[in-house]
């Protein structure tokens, strides 16, 4: 017997308002924008138009053909093995460190003021800082420690003449820094924005993908498929995801007065006390817990500044005293 046609929402209303892919995808828009997907378009078990997320050419060419057809970015490539990132979640990020951002009057869409941020962990695609610049104009330094990856951005900004003046990418020599030797001497931003990596080993993320695609596909496999691919820099931290946002909150410190909103992806609930008791000892004078779709699950940014700001908001914090 057939399965039943799944129903779909019109929209996914998990995403941001402004995000661009809240609408299922239209395969005949994004394959006239970008042929090259058009072989990789197939019919799911419901008769719908879809591809198979299995594939790592097959996300790798809807990656660019979203951002060809919504971004009008015309080169776009990623040496192989490297994170094939999901558009829609970039996305997210974006929207709401500009609501983040809104806030204060400084930011409002009259101001003059053209917003700078740095993304700590840029990586090959480079999506962060373009879907920045695409949608409000910001300019970005994004950095990594990976030169391979730095080479490939690099890539992308050359063959994307819009984006040369608006996009640098620096090499960060030291892996255990963050904003040291990233942060030039009296270089100021409003935003820093991360997305640290969740696992604590190789071994933990390879048993974390195998997971994933046995409850996505409903069979047992003891091979582990990488769609979206990843390094080891980019998947695993020692210590994990705790351990790296913690660093990176405790080096922000120093750099107190080079930008106005520190911020980073924060995937597991758990992690959260740890890190507010952190920022609460280090005084910083504001943190704002955003909650974000990613996918099947919710996430959260986490965002803090030790800068005085118009009206601090301590509730965040004040269950710890």
């Amino acid at each position: 017997m057939e399965s039943p046609k799944k129903p779909y929402p019109s929209e996914k209303s998990i995403l941001h308002p402004r995000n661009k892919h809240r609408e299922r995808y239209d395969f005949i828009q994004l394959t006239a924008s970008c042929p090259e997907l058009k072989p990789s378009v197939i019919l799911n078990k419901y008769g719908d138009e879809s591809i198979d997320f299995f594939d790592p050419m097959a996300v790798r060419l809807l990656n660019k053909a979203l951002l060809k057809h919504f971004y009008h970015i015309d080169f776009w490539e990623l040496p192989t093995g490297y994170l094939c990132p999901s558009i829609p979640g970039r996305a997210d990020y974006i929207h709401y460190l500009a609501d983040l951002l809104s806030q204060n009057s400084k930011y409002k869409t009259t101001s003059s003021h053209t917003v700078r941020c740095l993304d700590i962990g840029v990586g090959a695609s480079l999506i962060y800082p373009i879907l920045g610049y695409k949608e409000y104009g910001w300019s970005f330094v994004g950095s990594d420690i990976d030169k391979v990856a730095i080479n490939a951005a690099q890539g992308i900004i050359d063959k994307n003449p819009a984006l040369k003046d608006k996009i640098e990418v620096r090499w960060q020599k030291n892996p255990k820094d963050f904003f040291r030797g990233i942060i030039l001497p009296g270089e100021k931003f409003d935003l820093t924005m991360c997305n640290p990596p969740f696992h604590s080993s190789s071994a933990d993320a390879q048993s974390a993908a195998l997971r994933k695609l046995n409850n996505l596909k409903g069979v047992k496999t003891k091979q582990t498929i990488l769609n979206f691919g990843g390094q080891a820099n980019e998947l695993y931290y020692v210590g994990g995801e705790l351990r790296f946002v913690t660093d990176m909150i405790i080096e922000s410190k120093s750099f107190s007065t080079s930008c106005l909103w520190f911020s980073s992806l924060l995937s597991k609930q758990s992690n959260l006390k740890p890190i507010l008791a952190l920022l609460k000892k280090l005084e910083a004078t504001e943190v704002k817990i955003i909650p974000m779709g990613q996918g099947n699950k919710i996430s959260r940014i986490i965002a803090w500044t030790f800068q005085p700001t118009p009206a601090i908001h301590n509730s965040v914090l004040r269950h710890l005293k």
